[in-house]
């Protein structure tokens, strides 16, 4: 393990855009964490900008607010 559960705004991004995100990603945790590749999963989620308060912030973001290394640098 680690899991990655990234949420982002739509961005029509193509398969192989997403691999690239997904590869970049198990780079940093095998180099940081010591992971191996086959411990690793990369979910990519886009969300619609109208529902990133009720879908990401309200049930994710705020509860955690406390554990977050990055804080967004906005707030509803």
């Amino acid at each position: 393990m680690p899991h990655v559960d990234i949420k982002y705004f739509p961005r029509n991004l193509s398969d192989e855009q997403l691999k690239a995100i997904s590869d970049d990603i198990c780079d940093v945790l095998k180099k940081h964490l010591g992971a191996s590749e086959d411990s690793l999963s990369v979910a990519l989620n886009e969300v619609a900008p109208d529902r990133w308060k009720a879908d990401v912030y309200d049930p994710v973001i705020k509860p955690g607010l406390t554990k977050l290394v990055k804080k967004p640098g906005y707030q509803y």
